[in-house]
């Protein structure tokens, strides 16, 4: 049997062995089971805890590089927005006056900016952020505990 390493467990969190059938279980006291058992089930709620640390940091740097990427091409679009830009107002300017052409250029450039507002703003009016789900869900835990069914529909 091989044994995988996960990052940010280390061996020392490893559980202890679990006693086997020959253990005469019978023999020990009822505290020292119920111990026993208090004390793997923190062992595992740690290593659970330590596995999800390690994996939401390895996620979380994978996503940093690719927001930085993102970001670079963010950038790299507006720099090609801004030279277009410069390159039609130089179009322009050969049949017209330069400031006419500047000023169509930057009337171009407040439709593109009110149309993206105005759709942005339609967009961030159905955000709902509060998670109606999750909500729900966490309201039939207690019951759930108790035995009992909870049906959300009931409740509304």
């Amino acid at each position: 049997m091989s044994q995988t390493s996960t990052p940010g467990v280390t061996s020392t969190d490893t559980p202890r062995v679990v006693p086997t059938v020959q253990d005469d279980v019978s023999q020990r006291s009822v505290g020292s089971l119920i111990s026993e058992v208090t004390n793997d089930l923190s062992t595992l709620m740690r290593q659970e805890l330590d596995l999800a640390k390690a994996e939401l940091k390895e996620e979380a740097t994978k996503t940093g590089k690719a927001a930085g990427m993102m970001g670079g091409a963010g950038f790299a679009g507006y720099m090609v927005a801004l030279f277009l830009s410069a390159a039609l107002w130089a179009a322009l300017a050969n049949g017209m006056d330069e400031g006419w052409a500047a000023v169509i250029v930057a009337v171009l450039w407040a439709v593109v900016g009110a149309v993206l507002f105005v759709s942005g703003r339609k967009k961030l009016s159905e955000v709902h952020p509060k998670p109606e789900r999750t909500v729900d869900t966490l309201k039939e835990v207690p019951d759930a505990l108790k035995g009992r069914a909870h049906s959300t529909e009931a409740t509304r």
